[in-house]
């Protein structure tokens, strides 16, 4: 095993259509693989290890996305964000490189992470849109679903908004935000005018909890689902009818922010 002696961390931003998440997976392209790839091409026969704050699904993208790189020997911050900057696929950009310490730990070091879910609905938008906001057939309340937004902030059950978890997962979960609130972060001309994005922060996230937290919202403001509904949900008391079933598409959700114990 290599004794790391340096360590830095890495800002990037990825658009994740192209990919199958954040983890490696043999034969398939991924946001790890990318970056090693990469970094195997900057540092040559260097030894390296990486880590990033967090798994990603496929096609899910990042506006700020965290990792960190262990080397032994130093290198120069400014220099590698220009090689990275050089040599990353078009879809993966390095925004930042800083020094950290030995004792950082990049899973535990993430404060807080919010995600946002980008949406549209009714009239069919350009079909560039697509990787970054999911549209909805139907008409949508968006009042009502601001409202049941709401009731995910505190702690909660989240049993229901998850799959297959292990004996080890932690169910109950504490969301610091979330709201509905207008697009205003992902624009352009094939962007549709109306559209939204569910903004969700907390400590953590258990796997697929944002996409099913949407699903849950859509069947609300599709008048399918009603307040009560919600709050049952969130409920450890609930019988398995109120199981949230679905999980919405990927290509709508982006991890919009990690805030780091350290900063830089």
């Amino acid at each position: 095993m290599a004794s790391w002696t340096h360590f830095y961390l890495i800002r990037i931003q990825f658009l994740g259509h192209n990919y199958h998440g954040w983890q490696k997976q043999p034969s398939l392209p991924s946001i790890h693989g990318a970056i090693d790839d990469t970094l195997k091409v900057i540092l040559k026969s260097a030894p390296f290890k990486t880590l990033g704050c967090s798994r990603t699904d496929a096609k899910v993208s990042a506006e700020d996305y965290v990792l960190e790189l262990f080397l032994n020997k130093a290198i120069v911050p400014e220099q590698l964000l220009h090689q990275l900057s050089k040599h990353l696929p078009a879809d993966i950009s390095a925004r930042s490189v800083a020094p950290t310490h030995q004792g950082f730990n990049i899973i535990q070091g993430a404060r807080s992470k919010t995600y946002h879910y980008y949406f549209s609905f009714g009239r069919k938008p350009h079909p560039f849109s697509s990787p970054l906001i999911h549209h909805v057939r139907q008409d949508l309340d968006i009042d009502k679903m601001k409202l049941a937004a709401r009731k995910f902030e505190g702690n909660h059950y989240f049993g229901r908004y998850t799959q297959k978890p292990s004996a080890e997962t932690e169910l109950q979960r504490e969301i610091l935000s979330a709201q509905i609130i207008p697009n205003e972060y992902v624009t352009g001309s094939f962007i549709p005018q109306d559209s939204f994005a569910f903004s969700v922060k907390a400590h953590g996230f258990i796997r697929y909890q944002v996409r099913m937290m949407m699903s849950a919202l859509f069947e609300t403001g599709r008048g399918l689902w009603s307040m009560d509904d919600l709050d049952q949900s969130l409920s450890m008391e609930t019988d398995h009818t109120h199981k949230v079933m679905h999980v919405a598409p990927p290509s709508g959700l982006v991890l919009h922010k990690v805030n780091m114990d350290e900063t830089f």
